[in-house]
């Protein structure tokens, strides 16, 4: 199929240059798979879409501070090192000390063997974090750098959360609200480069109303890469390299999701990433379906293009998303091409906010 299928006209002055504060209190666009049909409702509406025995599924990753903002030792040349997935490398992890994979600019003055170091500081001008090239990154595709970071605070956490600044999508400019605004309000472990922002419309109050109607709340944990937000290049679509990612599901979703089928309840993904990881846990190598089971921290790098079968999920609630994304595929494979087509045609012309801080979409 030709990525050039999953494009469409997104207006600049509807991608969301900032959260909807409440959060619950943005626009809501349902989708009925059986016939096609939409709707307009308000976030919070979704309950109304959940019967007892549902079970609802979020990526309860949080993002680190992972953009580091800094200059080059020696020349003090300003440099940017932004943080994508930790790595192994030729010495043993401390507290102080640990490797990662890394995008760099200007990439062309931080080569690997320069001895390159960049050193970023905290509020008061004091370097806090020190980030050394050393390699390429394993499989290196965009560039990406093996770089050692090292501290003399207390521990790298301290460090990075002293120097470094949440990410936002590119798309996305000069925002200098709240970046709370940007984690999810049942966020854990931080783990992510970006944030699973169908999540990001949940208010504690709208989860507890869902509990109360006896919808389960689990959740699974995808440590969201800067792909995401990629659109795709290659013609084919089937000829794109889906990026890698690291996934959990833990033995208590597991049995919960085993349970609700058992008594004719459905599964919601809270977004595309709690998508993957449901999905991968229940295929082998090859893509066969081999039954949901937990994971750990397993690598992933499933792509759902129209055609693929879902086995655990049963309904989605997402956000809109880039024209010729991995994720409009996703999404036209769990509907079809022509609906999701026909539903984002919808939201444009009824102004609905678009992309990480717009509003959102349920397909069921």
């Amino acid at each position: 199929m030709r990525t050039s299928d999953f494009d469409y006209e997104l207006p600049s002055e509807l991608i969301a240059q900032e959260p909807h504060t409440p959060r619950d209190e943005c626009r809501l666009l349902v989708l009925d798979r059986a016939t096609g049909s939409l709707t307009d409702r308000i976030f919070r509406d979704v309950i109304d879409y959940l019967e007892p025995g549902d079970v609802l599924v979020a990526n309860e990753t949080r993002v680190l501070p992972a953009r580091l903002l800094g200059r080059k030792r020696g020349t003090g040349g300003e440099a940017e090192v932004f943080l994508l997935r930790e790595a192994a490398g030729p010495e043993p992890r401390t507290n102080r000390i640990a490797f990662w994979e890394a995008l760099v600019r200007p990439g062309k003055r931080l080569k690997p063997g320069s001895g390159a170091v960049v050193d970023f500081m905290d509020r008061t001008g004091a370097v806090v974090l020190s980030a050394e090239v050393v390699d390429w990154a394993k499989d290196a595709q965009k560039g990406e750098r093996l770089v050692r970071l090292s501290t003399e605070l207390p521990s790298l956490d301290d460090a990075l959360h002293a120097a470094g600044k949440t990410p936002l999508p590119p798309y996305i400019k000069g925002y200098a609200g709240d970046e709370e605004l940007y984690q999810t309000v049942y966020a854990k472990r931080e783990s992510s480069a970006a944030a699973p922002t169908a999540g990001l419309h949940f208010t504690p109050e709208l989860i507890s109303a869902c509990k109360e109607k006896g919808v389960g709340w689990e959740t699974v944990e995808l440590e969201v890469g800067l792909d995401t937000f990629r659109v795709v290049d290659e013609e084919r679509a089937e000829d794109h390299a889906m990026h890698t990612e690291r996934y959990t599901v833990p033995d208590a979703t597991v049995s919960a999701i085993h349970e609700a089928k058992e008594r004719g309840g459905r599964v919601f993904a809270v977004g595309t990433t709690s998508v993957r990881s449901l999905e991968s846990a229940c295929r082998d190598e090859a893509g066969a379906f081999t039954g949901l089971a937990p994971e750990e921290r397993a690598a992933t790098s499933l792509f759902l293009l129209p055609g693929s079968t879902f086995h655990v999920v049963d309904g989605l609630i997402t956000n809109f998303h880039v024209p010729r994304s991995t994720l409009m595929m996703l999404v036209s494979a769990f509907a079809t091409r022509d609906q999701v087509m026909a539903a984002y045609a919808h939201a444009i012309s009824e102004r609905y906010r678009m992309l990480s801080f717009g509003d959102a979409m349920l397909i069921a």
